[in-house]
This record gives structure tokens, C-alpha cells and sequence, in this order.
């Protein structure tokens, strides 16, 4: 067997698992594609194809097709959990493993109605952003050049491994080869909320920051090649009241690295604290803070 038939022979061992976990998600405004997270009905798809007018469906095959409710949706994510009245689904587990640009992957989903359709490329870029459809910035995008096509959006985009490593989410409708998802590291923490609380309730630090790449004098001092990059702080916020500063590098909250800001944002959800220790760099030197978040307000 040739490298050729062999690398043929693999994808189609790949998709032949992980297609079955893919389905379609559908509603009077249009449709999308999803990812069967439980078996007992869970589907993690996008914010922006659960929000449609009418009844949910969700089709499971070309011939079967449920009803599906919503669950939960983040805006700031563009991710939406729904739940199918369906049992004993094949799934697909979402990946923590941070991707490395140049790695193969391969996207399956329902571009333009057509079931289950696969494409493949690599990871062109990481930490992208992108305006989201409601407002705002998607924050820490992978970019890939595997074809990503209208109705592809909630689909998988999967490693070598056969893992989902991210969700489908957005092309740019002028350019062609530029497709981006959100990463599964940050999907598998906002499911996981959606399905217990129906929404993702962020506290408020009072910063306005960015992931950024750190050039390579200062990543010594850090201790790692990427770090939060503190721009502003507002007036009376709990960042001014734990100590922080414009242009502190942020490295680690309650012990964690934090590399992107989904990497803080993460922390602050998921962490019952009222108090998060923090580690910052600034001038130089590490210095260790502590932040109270405000409790973010439930949404109406």
C-alpha cells in the first residue's frame, strides 16, 4: 500500500466513525448542522442556527427527523446546546488538546443541505477573531482552509485522532479556503454550563484586555509564549481594587495559565470563589493579586 492509500484509507476509517454523531438542525429560518454530545439527545451546535423562528428539528438521518428544543445559548461564543427527543445516539467527545497551526483536520457537516458532507485541510491560523452575527467579537477562532460552506455551521471540524477539536462557525462570504470554528477546548466548558444552567453568566473583573504572543525576551520572563494583556482598567472596578494595572501581563488565575482570554474566562465561571488569586508580570517582575469578581446578573 502506497503513503497515499494509506492516508485515503485512514480518513475513511475517520469519517466512517465520527459521521454517524453529526446531524442536521433545522428550523423555518433556515439550517445548520450539530454534534451529538450525549446519547440520550444533548446537540452542541451554533448560537446563530438554534436562534431561528419556529419549532426545532433535528435530523438524525436522511429519514429520520425529530423534534429538538433549546436548551441554552452564549452569544459570546456563538454556541447553542439542544436537546433531541431521540435515545441511544452515537456521540463524539469534545477535545481539551490545544491545536498547533499545519495540523490536518477535517470538517463534516450539512453545507447548503447536502447530509454529511466532508472536507479536509489543515489549521491555517489560532487565535483569530471575527465580528459575531449578533454583535460583538469571537475571540480565539481557529482557521482552517477546509471548504467551510453555509449549513456546515455547528459541524465538527476534526483531528487525525478523529476528535473534535472544534465546532464550525463562520466563513467569510468574499474569500475563498477561510473557514473558522471555536475551538472544542472552549465549546466542552460553555456545553457543559448550557446544559446545567441554560446560559453562561461571565462576572465582571472591569478590564479591557487581549491574548497576545509575547515577544521572545519577555516569554522567558513569563514563562510561556502567550500571555493577557491588560489595556485599560475602569474606574472602580474590582481589577482597580485588586491592584491591577494597564499593560500587566496576566500569566495565571487560581492556578491556572491563562493563555487566551477563554482561558480567564473559563476560570472566573467555573470557579465557586469569591476571591481568585492572580499571578501578573509588570516591569519585570511576578507579582501575585487578588481579584473579587461582581457576579455577573442572570439574563432576563
Amino acid at each position: 500500500m502506497t503513503a497515499l492509500q494509506g492516508f485515503s484509507r485512514d480518513v475513511a476509517d475517520l469519517v466512517a466513525r465520527a459521521a454517524p454523531a453529526v446531524v442536521g438542525v433545522e428550523h423555518g429560518g433556515g439550517q445548520g448542522s450539530g454534534v451529538v454530545l450525549a446519547g440520550d439527545g444533548y446537540v452542541l451546535t451554533n448560537a446563530h442556527v438554534a436562534r431561528g423562528g419556529g419549532p426545532l428539528r433535528v435530523r438524525i438521518s436522511g429519514s429520520r427527523v425529530v423534534t429538538g428544543a433549546r436548551i441554552g445559548m452564549d452569544e459570546r461564543t456563538d454556541l447553542a446546546v439542544v436537546r433531541a427527543e431521540a435515545r441511544d445516539l452515537p456521540v463524539l467527545a469534545l477535545s481539551e488538546r490545544r491545536l498547533d497551526v499545519g495540523e490536518l483536520v477535517v470538517a463534516i457537516g450539512n453545507p447548503l443541505g447536502f447530509e454529511r458532507s466532508v472536507t479536509v485541510g489543515v489549521v491555517s491560523a489560532l487565535h483569530r477573531n471575527l465580528p459575531a452575527p449578533q454583535g460583538g467579537i469571537l475571540e480565539g477562532l481557529v482557521q482552517t482552509d477546509a471548504s467551510i460552506n453555509p449549513g456546515n455551521s455547528g459541524g465538527p471540524l476534526l483531528d487525525a485522532q478523529g476528535a473534535v477539536v472544534g465546532i464550525a462557525t463562520a466563513t467569510l462570504p468574499w474569500a475563498r479556503g477561510i473557514g473558522f470554528a471555536v475551538p472544542a477546548h472552549t465549546a466542552s466548558w460553555v456545553a457543559a454550563v448550557l446544559i446545567r444552567e441554560g446560559e453562561v453568566r461571565r462576572p465582571l473583573l472591569g478590564i479591557a484586555a487581549r491574548g497576545e504572543d509575547l515577544e521572545p525576551a519577555v516569554a522567558a520572563e513569563a514563562g510561556g509564549l502567550r500571555a493577557i494583556r491588560v489595556l485599560e482598567v475602569v474606574e472602580g472596578s474590582p481589577a482597580q481594587a485588586a491592584g491591577l494595572r494597564p499593560d500587566d501581563l496576566l500569566l495565571s488565575a487560581s492556578g491556572n495559565t491563562v493563555r487566551t482570554l477563554d482561558d480567564l474566562q473559563r476560570v472566573l465561571v467555573l470557579s465557586q470563589r469569591p476571591a481568585i488569586p492572580l499571578e501578573v508580570l509588570r516591569g519585570g517582575r511576578r507579582r501575585a493579586l487578588t481579584i473579587r469578581p461582581r457576579p455577573a446578573l442572570r439574563a432576563a
